[in-house]
């Protein structure tokens, strides 16, 4: 498929090639070709779109100014004009980050379903009255915070850009939306559903660039009122440490070293695939990935065998081309970073049990086997750090106690996963588990109307669900002496 989207920088209603004319080539991980090439935004068209969206959220403008639930219709009005693009756009992440179609249909599908979540919450954004002495009224207003800057990720471009602009706009803020350089193009479209949806001029901002340049100018902005950041962890303190200078609100979701807790009373098939899914989907490159199997070890040699089989059956492949099941990994850094990883781990005592390289049969992509490690300790970097990929450590336990205790001893606690068919064993768990979201006998779980956000350094605030609103709102109290 030959790239025919948008190219260019998407400020004030407009598109523009950047102030210094240059560009960004993206590559297609599973072929290694270039697909596309786009204008790449400085810290001039930073300032430019900056420029646009405080004055696309002045009081006075339209969006501001605008009923909220004629904000509503016109969230709901951007929402339709990207699901008439959703094959197009679906087609598009698959080429620019690699997953299969399978996977970047429901990455586009849980956007555009996260818009119209949003679109419902314009005319819901409320205030309360508070008791206070001397007769006096005391009430509360919720405000929009203004320019809100969004720099997204490359695992998970549109979904991940979308999830943090929708419950912006519904609350009446303007948007500076920075995609990652290695996966622009999916973002461009959210431009192009604004402009077809009528959204006045300034309202969504679209800037392909380097995290260096635009995204650091973007961060740093005096006129930048919340910076909505997903990523690394160490990248995510450097956002933190920009937005400090201006005292920026500041939303982050980091890291995550997820461990999926198998209890020997679980429904095996059932524990087995959740697994799979939480460790193998979109090759392993996600924040809430379950990389750490922590199981009871009377059942570790039987689970273990299932996840193996499972594991060893699944097909690589782009999913267009090819009947692959699960994609490439974004780009050669990433692939040969992974690959550090199991040979460390490897050399100091863990068992390759399957996978552990990249496929011997395909001559071209970044692809990288489904990999299981046995003999795992706890203080392997592998068992610690973020290794983002198709990357499964096994670690057993004898008893609860010490599977909370290894489950716990991460720097990161976003996102864990808990199988037991008993309820006493289930609350206790949850209960001492320190992550931002636990499922139990599912892996992962979330929807536009639940909070995603971690414990830890997982991150800080919460995306998604009503506790995104208190992220794009801010508080005035107004006390009223009327006697």
């Amino acid at each position: 498929m030959e790239y025919s989207g948008p190219t260019d920088l998407y400020i004030d209603g407009t598109w523009t090639s950047s102030d210094d004319n240059a560009t960004l080539e993206t590559i297609d991980p599973a072929t290694e070709d270039v697909y596309a090439t786009v204008a790449q935004a400085g810290a001039v068209d930073v300032d430019a779109a900056v420029t646009a969206a405080v004055k696309a959220a002045d009081r006075e403008s339209e969006w501001r100014s605008i009923a909220p639930s004629d904000r509503g219709e016109a969230l709901r009005a951007f929402a339709d004009a990207l699901e008439a693009r959703k094959e197009e756009i679906t087609l598009v992440e698959s080429h620019d980050n690699g997953k299969t179609p399978f996977e970047a249909d429901i990455e586009v599908t849980y956007a555009i379903d996260t818009i119209r979540y949003y679109a419902g919450w314009t005319d819901k954004i409320r205030g309360e009255t508070i008791p206070v002495p001397n007769s006096n009224t005391d009430y509360t207003l919720r405000e929009p915070l203004g320019a809100t800057a969004h720099i997204a990720p490359w695992n998970y471009p549109f979904q991940l850009a979308g999830r943090s602009l929708a419950p912006a706009l519904a609350c009446g803020n303007s948007v500076v939306l920075k995609p990652s350089s290695t996966t622009p193009l999916s973002a461009l479209y959210y431009g192009v559903a604004a402009e077809e949806a009528g959204l006045p001029d300034g309202v969504v901002n679209v800037l392909p660039g380097s995290g260096s340049v635009a995204g650091d100018a973007l961060a740093s902005h005096p006129d930048i009122k919340h910076v909505a950041f997903t990523g690394s962890t160490a990248v995510g303190k450097e956002v933190l440490r920009s937005a400090a200078d201006t005292v920026s609100g500041v939303t982050l979701e980091l890291g995550g070293k997820g461990p999926n807790i198998v209890f020997p009373d679980a429904d095996f098939e059932a524990a087995a695939k959740g697994c799979q899914y939480g460790i193998f989907m979109n090759a392993g490159q996600m924040c809430w990935a379950g990389s750490r199997l922590l199981v009871h070890e009377s059942i570790q040699d039987e689970f273990v065998d299932r996840i193996v089989d499972r594991a060893a059956a699944i097909e690589l492949g782009s999913g267009i081309d090819d009947d692959g099941r699960m994609g490439p990994l974004i780009a050669d850094w990433h692939r040969d970073d992974v690959q550090a990883y199991v040979d460390t781990a490897r050399k100091a005592g863990a068992t390759v049990v399957t996978g552990g390289t990249s496929p011997a049969d395909k001559s071209r992509g970044f692809f990288f086997e489904p990999t299981v490690l046995t003999d795992v300790t706890p203080d392997m970097p592998i068992a610690r750090e973020e290794v983002f990929g198709p990357v499964l450590v096994v670690l057993p336990f004898s008893d609860r106690t010490e599977a909370i205790e290894i489950a716990n001893d991460s720097p990161y606690g976003l996102s864990a996963g808990v199988w037991t068919t008993d309820l006493n064993t289930a609350h206790t768990v949850v209960d001492q588990l320190d992550y931002g979201m636990v499922s139990v006998n599912e892996y992962p779980v979330t929807h536009p109307q639940t909070p995603f956000g971690g414990y830890k350094q997982s991150g800080s605030g919460r995306e998604q669900g009503a506790q995104a609103i208190d992220e794009y709102t801010q508080i005035k109290n107004v006390n009223l002496n009327i006697s």
